[in-house]
């Protein structure tokens, strides 16, 4: 550990390159060939490629007419075929730069040691040390020289690849700088997602004169989030993953892992997991499992909004909209339906099983086709939005803390006396008086929506980070009602939560990033499960209850104690003085 700090009595000298960092120095550019500029070379190739599959066309047309052989040709067929795959070859490339200096210049092996050689000499290691936090980094933006390549060094003394950008690419910030190069096209433009996303970081501190120093470019596959996760990536934000546990559930232990920047906040969770532990494990039964989506229909009157109403709530007419709603994928499957009425508009709640997908997609579509099926009957049907608030979706709604949604879960749990004293340093007695003023009655007189509970959704937001779901469904994932009472003549303390629309996925979206992945490995529920449907989701949300349970047995506990404020004094405050911070 002393090897890496850094003494606060020796400046960080600033690192220069010693020569410029190019594979340009022994090979040459395919656009250097050219003889036009790189935008008329483009538009010159999209013309020819466009206006040879016309001529093409046409004359195949016309020989199917006379019943000419196709494979008789004249010259200026020929030409056009030629030019065809010309211009095909080019625009394959995505505007065909690199993809021709892959084919034609091919770099020597002596070329990677050079640069290899260069980049020792870049990093500096004999005379490197790491800087905690960034500390005394010039966060400055350095002068650009217009010919010169753009090094730019990420977390050098962390011995990473170092992202190195040509004059090519300077060429294309500063069109994107200039307007004329949009910057979400290009990933599709270059076929590279980690330049894409160097360029437009450098682009975009040119832009906004600041610089992201601190904010991590290298270390991450952005391939991995195109099309499924972020647009128009600059980096990656890091957050520290803490580890509560072993947490014991229905028998099984499990390291629960919490991506937070809260102090205290892992360290309380541990401690409700180590006085469930003691006192046998904690109980946790799934009670219901169906992802919603409500769309918002209109007519023309309310009579026509009724008769669909009592149509789709019919029993007869199940089976058959079952069908319809099933055809959208081999997981989901309609449970039932739900209407509400408001004058003339009309909102289905569909309710269907997912899986182990968290199922928005999947709900959605089968909401579609049963939409277009009901088109045949119920023609002056107008389909307002495939969603009308009322599944509902991150939002407060009393629907989803009545009805459920995503899974249902009750957890409880039998704390002994002695763990009560010992490990939670209060009493039973204690506990349920304050649950009852506090959670109870306090979120009442505050008129809580779901929110009977002393900080539930800190725990969601920690696993939901970590494992890869979706963040804003905390809002309604976080429903939850904590109940305590003293139960074996008041000796013993019961305690359970009460959650009735967690919404988790172990497949999908944020599930399959590299670190996400991990989380979900380490608790055992990662991807789909081959033996049952479903089987991991269900897990997964069972373990968040009943982490949830250990974070409320644990906060309420330090309450009770008096211990709330000198806990985070000790470990939720910095013992820096930031104002002496260069």
């Amino acid at each position: 550990m002393e090897a890496h700090r850094l003494s606060s009595t020796k400046p960080v000298q600033a690192l220069k390159p010693t020569k410029k960092i190019s594979l340009e120095e022994d090979t040459g550019k395919a656009s250097d060939a050219l003889p036009l500029p790189l935008y008329l070379t483009n538009a010159l190739f999209f013309t020819l490629f466009f206006s040879v599959v016309y001529f093409l066309l046409s004359r195949w047309r016309q020989k199917i007419r006379t019943s000419t052989p196709l494979h008789v040709v004249t010259f200026s067929e020929i030409i056009a075929i030629l030019s065809f795959f010309a211009s095909f070859i080019y625009l394959l490339g995505f505007f065909g730069i690199d993809f021709v200096q892959s084919l034609v210049f091919q770099p020597s092996p002596d070329v990677w040691i050079a640069e290899e050689e260069d980049d020792e000499v870049l990093l500096a290691k004999e005379d490197a040390r790491k800087v905690p936090c960034g500390q005394a980094l010039d966060c400055s933006l350095p002068p650009l020289p217009p010919a010169a390549p753009i090094v730019t060094v990420q977390k050098v003394f962390d011995e990473k690849p170092v992202t190195v950008l040509t004059e090519e690419d300077e060429e294309i910030i500063k069109s994107v700088v200039a307007g004329t190069t949009p910057s979400y096209s290009l990933e599709s433009k270059l076929g590279d997602c980690k330049r894409a996303a160097a360029i437009r970081r450098e682009a975009l501190q040119r832009l906004t004169g600041k610089s992201l120093s601190g904010l991590p470019l290298d270390g991450f596959d952005y391939e991995s989030i195109l099309g499924q996760c972020c647009e128009m990536p600059v980096g990656y934000v890091q957050i520290p993953v803490g580890i509560a546990g072993p947490l014991l559930v229905n028998g099984r232990e499990y390291s629960v892992p919490m991506a937070t920047t809260e102090g205290c906040l892992v360290a309380s969770t541990n401690r409700g997991c180590k006085a469930i532990h003691l006192s046998g494990g904690a109980t946790s039964v799934l009670l219901k499992d169906g992802m919603t989506r409500a769309p918002c229909v209109r007519f023309g009157n309310a009579k026509r909004a009724a008769d669909l109403k009592l149509y789709l709530e019919d029993p007869d007419n199940f089976e058959t909209l079952s069908v319809v709603f099933n055809r959208s994928s081999r997981f989901g499957r309609l449970q039932g339906i739900k209407c509400a009425i408001a004058g003339k508009n009309l909102y289905i709640r569909f309710t269907c099983s997912t899986g182990d997908a968290m199922g928005m997609n999947m709900v959605s579509k089968g909401v579609q086709n049963v939409l277009d099926f009901l088109q045949t009957d119920f023609p002056d049907m107008d389909v307002i939005g495939i969603s009308g608030n009322y599944c509902s979706d991150k939002k407060p709604a009393a629907v989803n803390w009545i009805e459920g949604r995503g899974k249902s879960v009750v957890c409880e749990a039998t704390i002994k006396g002695d763990v009560v004293r010992k490990v939670l340093k209060t009493s039973v007695e204690s506990l349920v008086e304050l649950n009852m003023l506090k959670n109870l009655t306090g979120s009442a007189m505050a008129g809580a929506l779901g929110g009977f509970n002393a900080h539930a959704s800190n725990i969601v937001a920690a696993i939901y980070i970590a494992t890869g779901q979706d963040p804003a469904q905390n809002v309604e994932s976080s429903n939850c009602i904590t109940m305590m009472e003293a139960v074996n003549d008041g000796k013993d303390l019961h305690v359970s939560v009460t959650m009735p629309s967690i919404e988790v996925g172990t497949v999908g979206g944020g599930t399959q990033l590299a670190s996400q992945s991990a989380c979900l490995n380490l608790l055992g529920v990662k991807g789909a499960s081959k033996e049952t449907p479903g089987a991991n989701s269900r897990t997964l949300a069972t373990i968040v209850a009943s982490a949830v349970l250990a974070g409320e047995l644990s906060l309420m506990s330090a309450i009770s104690a008096g211990q709330l404020v000198r806990s985070h004094m000790k470990y939720n405050r910095s013992s820096k003085d930031v104002s002496k911070a260069t």
